[in-house]
């Protein structure tokens, strides 16, 4: 909208950039051009405000498809007014001179005309198309047939209308229709989940057996190596009792051995011992064989002697010493006549 200020009688109009200004006045074109800023007489000018920026346009309409099924198509129109003079020629693009507002409709006329002509285009090309393929298909078909259809509409340049482009939001079936079309998909989907809650399980159980499996396996291996365990440790028990059975036996034999030689040299020694003994002795007999008998009684006394006690005090009393003094003086006499008798012949009891 122009911006328009009163000063004495007379009037200021500035316009916005993107906006194509016409004055006419007393019937003739005295400005026209975007974003002109002139001052005029609201008495004798008549103005008209073309907007030359590009603008958009929503649209949206019900069709019906080939299977009669009912559809919602969202689409969004841009277009522009490329030539202003035509365009205000066509339509009421007047503003008054006090407010700088549009004294009609004109954009509401456009945004008719473009949504009956998109909606023309549009409905042609869903009647012949199904259901499924105008929601799998449909947006780039409509949109080409829609964008087509408006570049040929004679109507629009006449009008001094571009569109400049065509986009189709989406095409949309009824609630009711929605909510089947998604029921497959959804239990699809649902059997999908529930297969992978399945296979995840499958897949846990599995491991949980592979895993019961190798505790088996671990327990049974380590049975396993307790037996070799107790079997190789009584195999080593055997082999030290053996290993010391076998060691006492060669500590025996060597043992009766060595009493076996120290009973020989024990027999060797007593024998020599012996022998020697018997040796000494035969020449003891064979010396005291040829010693006289004097010598032999003497020899007799002698070992008595060293045979009888020790006699460590000796006590004598009067009568033993006077019977002893008594014999001693009668052996001197018994001795003389025991001479004589020996001088004079042979003792008596002796043998010739």
């Amino acid at each position: 909208m122009a911006d328009i200020t009163a000063r004495l009688g007379w009037r200021h109009l500035r316009a916005a950039p993107t906006a194509h200004v016409r004055c006419h006045r007393r019937g003739r074109l005295v400005h026209d051009g975007p974003g002109l800023s002139f001052w005029f007489r609201a008495l004798t000018a008549a103005l008209s405000e073309v907007p030359v920026d590009d603008r958009e346009l929503a649209v949206s309409f019900h069709a019906r498809t080939s299977d009669f099924q009912d559809v919602g198509v969202q689409a969004t129109v841009t277009y522009r007014i490329h030539d202003p003079a035509t365009a205000a020629a066509r339509l009421d693009f007047s503003i008054d001179p006090d407010t700088g507002a549009w004294r009609g409709a004109p954009l509401e006329q456009i945004a008719t005309l473009l949504t009956e002509s998109a909606q023309q285009h549009a409905l042609d090309v869903l009647a012949r198309t199904t259901l499924a393929s105008a929601l799998a298909d449909g947006v780039a078909t409509v949109r080409e047939r829609v964008g087509g259809g408006l570049a040929a509409e004679p109507r629009l340049p006449a009008t001094g209308i571009e569109v400049v482009a065509v986009r189709v939001v989406a095409i949309r079936p009824e609630p009711e229709v929605e909510r089947a079309l998604r029921t497959p998909a959804r239990e699809q989907i649902q059997q999908e989940a529930d297969r992978a809650t399945y296979e995840r399980r499958a897949v846990a159980v599995e491991r949980e057996r592979a895993i019961a499996e190798n505790e088996l396996a671990s327990k049974i291996e380590l049975a396993r190596r307790e037996e070799q365990l107790v079997e190789q440790s009584g195999i080593n028990a055997r082999r030290r009792a053996e290993e010391s059975a076998a060691a006492d036996a060669v500590r025996a034999d060597a043992e009766a051995s060595r009493t076996v030689r120290l009973a020989r040299a024990e027999a060797e020694a007593a024998e020599r011992i012996g022998a020697a003994r018997a040796e000494a002795q035969a020449a003891w007999l064979r010396v005291h064989s040829a010693a006289d008998p004097a010598t032999l009684h003497a020899l007799a006394v002698t070992r008595l002697a060293e045979n009888l006690p020790r006699i460590d005090s000796l006590t004598l009393s009067p009568d033993v010493l006077t019977g002893l003094l008594a014999k001693l003086g009668a052996a001197p006499a018994g001795g003389a006549a025991g001479a004589e008798g020996a001088g004079g012949g042979p003792a008596a009891g002796a043998r010739p």
